[in-house]
């Protein structure tokens, strides 16, 4: 989790807001909104992120917004740590156990960047002997959280298998498309 390298609580929150809408601007009444601190507790933490160059400032009129620099080296690395210590990726490490047998999870890129994406784009793939139903309730959860559906999928380890080694281009467009890892080894699901 975020708590476990970074030892700011306000911190934590102010990150992961921005890393769950990375392509948003926040004013900073907004922000305090968000996290539930207070001003002076986020106005700190906002100086800090910028000086730092993780948050760019932008004064607008009689306002102050914020929002990721994506110009920052380490952006990328942000946003697949936030997939994993916020919201699904987070609910679904924590829950591995009673979700069944996973082999391998995976989101797309376009999902944790919130990108533009077609009907047919899957944001969400698991592999491997799991609880349905499980599944569905943390993806509803995340459904209601974002304000959007979440296209997903779920297939066993044979499944999977068969139609990797035929080609399938299903399986294919998900696995040429960028991704974050969330559990299981990336080269052997690519092997």
């Amino acid at each position: 989790m975020l708590a476990d390298f970074i030892t700011s609580k306000s911190r934590i929150q102010l990150i992961g807001t921005f890393l769950l809408h990375p392509y948003e601007m926040f004013h900073v009444r907004e922000l305090v909104r968000r996290t539930g601190d207070e001003i002076n507790a986020v106005r700190r933490e906002l100086s800090f992120l910028e000086k730092k160059g993780i948050l760019n400032r932008e004064p607008r009129a009689n306002r102050v917004y914020y929002s990721l620099n994506k110009n920052y080296p380490f952006y990328f690395d942000l946003l697949k740590i936030g997939s994993k210590t916020i919201g699904l990726g987070a609910e679904l490490i924590k829950n591995r156990v009673k979700l069944g047998k996973i082999k391998y999870a995976m989101f797309s890129g376009k999902f944790v960047r919130r990108m533009e994406k077609t009907p047919e784009d899957v944001d969400f793939l698991i592999v491997g002997t799991v609880v349905l139903p499980e599944v569905a309730l943390l993806v509803r959860n995340e459904e209601g959280r974002l304000g959007s559906e979440i296209n997903y999928t779920v297939m066993t380890e044979e499944e999977f298998d068969f139609r990797k080694k035929r080609n399938d281009p299903f399986i294919k467009t998900i696995l040429a498309g960028s991704r974050i890892m969330l559990l299981g080894d990336e080269e052997s699901m690519l092997a």
